[in-house]
């Protein structure tokens, strides 16, 4: 099993400790968690643990926040910057700073990958370089900018002196009109406790992969522990900052469940928004950082996690999945909705060393799978071999088709709603002598392609499901393990594409 861009985790099939959940931020709209705490909160000693998945790179994305009710004034601010190195900066009550006080070397730009951010303060501490530090996967980071002695021992952040007009925010910064874009799971604030990371993960012994652990310390009084374990948004309405967000509790999907019962509240949530894509089991999504520079291209537009995409300029656009597959048996959705006319796109698999153009131009790349026609009268799926196209059934705006993958004997089935062409029917079995693609032998593995066309003012939404799905499922079906939620039955023996699967079979 390999992935497309190293350092994606967390593979181990039987992990001991299982996240089971995380939530989906798209920076695209206003969404975001917060609450009001207390005003007895320690805002010399905490610490704040979170998992990220990262989705869009090169733009500012606001991690943990807590600002004045509109006043714009930074009392705690951590983010990725505009290079992709974590920042943090802030007011004290000694000085009104709104100083970078830590901006890391390290770079954030793996986007299949999960990281563990931890960000802990302890200004009681003599020496200034212990009062307070980022780690990034079980190792404290490296500083490009450190500003750290201008902060005396025993300093107060403001975050925590005054919380009845200072709210704890998570990825929304709405003053700015800056949000979060990325997954996040296992969200601890501890209050009155400064923790390493290895409170909350440790070093696998076979992979040596930084891998989540269960936390078994005190959250303080103050504390909270968000699960994302509850997909409801709640109902009514709280005011913080002079916006309304949703009223959270302890059956939302802001649940605190440290004990305190600190619930966060919602805003721009939807239920298709809570995953099951994790540190412990990560999902295939859209891999942003290829950038398609072929002929007659144009940037792609990711939405949902990467796992939704839509024409908004004209041309073609390409993209390509973030996980390497040499073997196994692999199944797939993609929903496509039109717009208006003239659209159409490709979802399947291309070598991993081949051209960026999935087969349209001359670089002679060799794509598997399927085109979809949705203009005019043409309103059709077509198996692709080799590039090579050929009409197999309708297909109407809104339908699902379907790819089922066998690399194990290089074969590959076609369908739409459920139905397979070849079989005819919506049999849960493939009929392995029959099938639809005969695939060729490759030397470096496959990943998934996928491109749209728009043309004109119309436009086509694609919306791709590896298991992880951006849309509502209305059916809900997983595969023989349990993973993955699809709109139709997953074949006998095919698996959704995902880390614990790779593990087994890949």
């Amino acid at each position: 099993m390999a992935f497309l861009v190293g350092g994606a985790n967390s593979s181990a099939a039987d992990a001991a400790y299982d996240i089971d959940n995380s939530v989906r931020f798209d920076g695209a709209a206003a969404n975001g968690f917060a609450r009001f705490g207390n005003n007895s909160r320690d805002g010399k000693t905490f610490t704040i643990s979170f998992w990220i998945k990262r989705t869009e790179l090169g733009a500012v994305q606001q991690l943990v926040n807590s600002k004045v009710e509109d006043s714009g004034a930074n009392s705690f601010l951590t983010t990725i910057n505009s290079t992709d190195q974590l920042a943090v900066s802030g007011t004290f009550t000694s000085a009104e700073n709104q100083t970078n006080f830590l901006i890391t070397n390290n770079l954030l730009r793996d986007v299949s990958a999960w990281y563990h951010i931890v960000f802990r303060s302890d200004t009681t501490q003599s020496g200034e370089t212990d009062r307070f530090k980022f780690y990034i996967n079980g190792t404290e980071a490296s500083y490009a900018t450190d500003n750290r002695a201008n902060i005396s021992q025993d300093d107060t952040w403001s975050l925590f002196y005054n919380t009845s007009s200072y709210p704890y925010a998570i990825s929304n910064d709405e003053r700015d009109n800056v949000y979060g874009d990325y997954y996040m799971a296992e969200h601890h604030y501890c209050d009155g406790v400064s923790n390493a990371a290895s409170a909350f993960g440790e070093t696998d012994e076979d992979s040596g992969i930084w891998k989540p652990k269960k936390y078994t310390g005190s959250h303080g009084t103050y504390g909270h522990f968000l699960e994302f374990k509850n997909s409801g948004a709640g109902s009514g309405t709280t005011a913080i900052g002079g916006h309304n967000y949703t009223t959270g509790s302890s059956s939302t999907i802001g649940a605190d469940t440290s004990g305190n019962d600190n619930h966060f509240h919602v805003q721009g949530y939807a239920v298709t928004d809570q995953c099951t894509d994790s540190p412990t089991n990560n999902f295939c999504t859209i891999n942003s950082i290829f950038a398609d520079s072929g002929n007659n291209t144009v940037a792609a537009d990711y939405s949902e996690g990467n796992t939704k995409m839509l024409t908004t300029n004209d041309g073609w656009k390409f993209g390509r999945g973030t996980f390497l597959l040499t073997s196994g048996k692999w199944y797939a959705e993609v929903k496509a909705t039109e717009t208006g006319t003239g659209q159409g796109g490709n979802f399947g698999i291309v070598p991993s060393q081949g051209g960026v153009h999935l087969g349209y131009t001359d670089d002679n790349d060799v794509f598997e799978g399927i085109r979809i026609i949705l203009g005019g009268s043409d309103t059709e799926l077509q198996k692709v071999d080799t590039g090579t196209g050929s009409a197999v059934q309708t297909f109407a705006s809104g339908n699902t088709a379907i790819l089922a993958i066998d690399l194990d004997n290089n074969k590959l089935w076609v369908g739409v709603n459920g139905t397979w062409w070849n079989d005819n029917n919506a049999s849960a079995t493939l009929d392995a002598s029959n099938e639809d693609i005969t695939l060729p032998t490759v030397t470096a593995g496959w990943v998934f392609g996928i491109g749209a066309y728009r043309d004109g003012s119309n436009n086509l939404i694609w919306e791709y499901n590896w298991g992880n799905p951006p849309n509502a499922i209305s059916s809900g079906n997983a595969d023989a393990n349990g993973y993955g939620n699809f709109e139709y039955a997953v074949p006998s023996g095919f698996y959704a594409l995902c880390t614990k699967n790779l593990a087994e079979y890949g």
